[in-house]
């Protein structure tokens, strides 16, 4: 448990790190912005597409771990709708917490993070989680908060959601790499050695990006945050876990998959809020809450996963 915990800490440094520059205002929000998007756009799209490049699709596509990921994260986002619901929340607020129980950080710090502890046979799990949770629950929300809003679907939302699919990086570079994957060939040496160098600023620049963007966070409502930090960290985990045993996916593949559901709750949920307007405060507390907490469940999680 502690070589774990000693392992998964120079990752929380990084945060910690993250966190000092910018509360010290030595790194101000304008950096913290550009180094955001200069991972968002360049070091984190070039690891994805490296990894979805070389990879073959059979290393990433498997249906018995997209099912057991997506029917677990099912359950807890439903859970998570119901709780909020039975506050008497609006649809579009229930929804914003339902996304907040099963949208861990796994562009930021779950693929560099996983990769370097469990290895390089983890990526291809992870980016399948990453698929998931980049096109079946954003668009579930979208279509979700648009539909409470307008009162109906229309081919205009629609059209306005496949847009910001198209629009996102993270999105363009998978499915960049996994065509390339599909022709069969070698990515050209100067190619390779060139996203080798970019994606390696990916895991320094995201982490300390992360912490960051702690700065200025306050924990209003901390019962909420602490209910969906519990959903995140706890539940998310276990369900998916329990229906991976159910599916008999690959025990290496299960314990990539739980450890992902682990992360704590994503950033990019908080530019969601922001966009839509909705649960902004609640949000921001449950990704600084969840964060700080991740890094003694992160550890936990690790362990009870190498000992199954």
């Amino acid at each position: 448990m502690l070589a774990i915990f000693l392992k998964t800490l120079p990752f929380f440094m990084l945060i910690g790190l993250g966190w000092a520059a910018a509360r010290t205002r030595f790194f101000p929000p304008e950096a913290a912005a550009w180094l955001t998007r200069f991972v968002f756009y360049f070091a984190l799209s070039a690891m994805l597409f490296r990894f979805a490049a070389t990879l073959e699709i059979g290393q990433i596509w498997d249906p018995a771990f997209a099912a057991a990921y997506l029917a677990g994260s099912l359950l807890v986002w439903g859970i998570g709708m119901a709780v909020a619901r039975a506050r008497r929340l609006s649809w579009s607020e229930a929804a914003m917490e339902a996304h907040c129980c099963v949208i861990g950080n796994t562009g930021f710090l779950g693929v560099p993070m996983l990769v370097a502890l469990m290895g390089e046979a983890a990526a291809g799990p992870v980016l399948l989680v990453l698929i998931v949770d980049l096109v079946v629950f954003s668009t579930l929300i979208t279509l979700i908060i648009t539909a409470a809003r307008q009162g109906r679907m229309n081919l205009a939302m629609i059209w306005s959601l496949l847009r910001g699919l198209i629009a996102n990086p993270m999105i363009v570079s998978l499915l960049a790499g996994l065509i390339w994957s599909g022709t069969g060939l070698p990515l050209p040496g100067p190619v390779l050695e060139f996203l080798t160098i970019l994606s390696a600023a990916a895991t320094p620049g995201a982490l300390f990006a992360i912490g960051a963007s702690l700065v200025g966070r306050r924990a209003d409502r901390p019962a909420t945050a602490i209910w969906l930090t519990t959903a995140k960290l706890v539940l998310h985990p276990a369900a998916v876990g329990i229906a991976a045993i159910l599916l008999a996916v690959n025990p290496f593949a299960a314990g990539v998959m739980i450890a992902a559901a682990a992360l704590p709750v994503a950033g990019n949920v908080y530019m969601l809020a922001q966009y839509f307007g909705i649960a902004v405060q609640r949000v921001s507390s449950a990704i600084l809450i969840s964060t700080a907490a991740s890094v003694l469940t992160i550890p936990i999680v690790m362990h009870l996963i190498e000992k199954g």
